[in-house]
């Protein structure tokens, strides 16, 4: 078994911005898994790549250098980099677990026979609600009756706070590895899931109560991006970027408002973990960076993916769904969902995300059919 070897599946922005870049700066060689062979190639060639942290004080470039890549097809190379490893990492988005999840299992077992007892920890880099179990679930699908999956695989919970936004054409064919991020870096992870010591990572943050800080994530990050977004393209449908409008002084405090909405909607759901002044605080510094200007985050990319960001457990209808539980307000949260359903931003080539497309198709049927069957509201409960 290797000492301070990384294996991390996804080698996309989040996976060599934020979680690759940390552990290797933090001495740790990073071994990517991704499909994308150019990729690839371009890691083993370099050796290294650059994270440009973008923010008004200027471009700030970080080098990020004992990395190498294996292909996801190469499965025994993949297998056995990954018994190996002292520490794995998952950031490939759900639409890529399926490929992943065979290889682990298959690792796992491999780790096992060579090392016997000795626990794998994974940082399950994903924004997802409840992930431990999920993978619990489906890892057990792929290993015998009798592996004891709970004493050798950390399953460790994340809050993914950091924000990368869409490179353009330009930037990513001047350099293939390179990528663009905003300043902010810590990774808050579940202490608890760890079967392993901590790993002494930079800016890792371990929480003992990691439900409520990926509900934090959720019900306050992804909520007011989101509610900026689609408020600000309802009044000005022809902007392109996130500053612009929040530049709008009724688009901030709209935003706000229903950032601090939903913030009472978070305290109650977890009482005691979070004060008031602790989300006020962390709310207004959301918001400062939402308008990062050299970040250039667009509109298209925090509002689009449609099916995915009005579903029940996301960032708008979940803390709905809490607060009509909670009996708690949400009037502010369920006007930016509605004005989510007319959300029509393209990317840098005129271009929706091609499931929106579809679920422009189905607004036809109108605004009830939307909130039954895909927010799985029931409108009887509205109020």
């Amino acid at each position: 078994m290797e000492d301070k070897k990384l294996v991390l599946f996804g080698g996309g922005k989040i996976g060599r911005s934020f979680i690759g870049q940390l552990f290797s700066r933090s001495g740790y060689e990073v071994v990517f898994v991704d499909i994308n062979q150019d990729l690839i190639n371009q890691l083993n060639l370099q050796g290294k790549y650059k994270v440009v942290i973008k923010s008004e004080a200027g471009d700030e470039i970080l080098e990020v250098a004992n990395v190498r890549g294996i292909n996801i097809k190469d499965t025994e190379k993949v297998v056995s980099e990954l018994a190996g490893a002292s520490i794995a990492a998952l950031s490939v988005g759900q639409q890529g677990l399926p490929s992943a999840l065979p290889l682990i299992a298959k690792a796992l077992i491999q780790r096992r026979n060579k090392f016997g007892e000795w626990p794998l920890d994974f940082i399950i880099a994903e924004n997802m609600r409840n992930s431990d179990v999920y993978l619990a679930e489906e890892l057990s699908c792929f290993l015998p009756s009798d592996y004891p999956l709970g004493k050798l695989v950390g399953l460790v919970e994340t809050s993914i706070g950091k924000m990368v936004p869409i490179m353009s054409q330009q930037d990513m064919e001047e350099d293939p590895l390179q990528v663009f991020a905003e300043p902010y870096n810590s990774l808050i992870v579940a202490e608890k899931g760890f079967l392993n010591a901590v790993p002494e990572v930079l800016n890792l943050q371990p929480k003992d109560n990691i439900k409520a800080w990926v509900d934090r994530k959720l019900f306050i990050h992804n909520l007011g991006h989101a509610t900026a977004a689609y408020l600000g393209f309802q009044k000005y449908p022809k902007a392109i970027y996130m500053y612009e409008v929040l530049a709008d002084s009724e688009i901030l405090d709209a935003t706000r408002q229903t950032m601090l909405q939903s913030a009472e909607i978070l305290m109650s759901l977890y009482p005691g973990e979070f004060t008031s002044i602790q989300l006020e605080t962390h709310i207004d510094d959301l918001l400062y960076r939402f308008q990062n200007k050299a970040l250039g985050d667009t509109i298209f990319r925090v509002g689009c993916d449609l099916y995915r960001k009005l579903s029940p457990e996301d960032r708008l209808v979940g803390p709905i769904n809490a607060a009509i539980n909670l009996n708690k307000p949400y009037n502010l949260i369920y006007t930016a969902m509605i004005a989510a359903l007319s959300f029509r931003a393209t990317d840098e080539n005129g271009k929706f995300l091609a499931s929106d497309e579809m679920f422009m198709k189905e607004t036809v049927n109108g605004t009830q059919c939307i909130i039954e069957n895909i927010c799985k509201l029931n409108l009887k409960q509205i109020r």
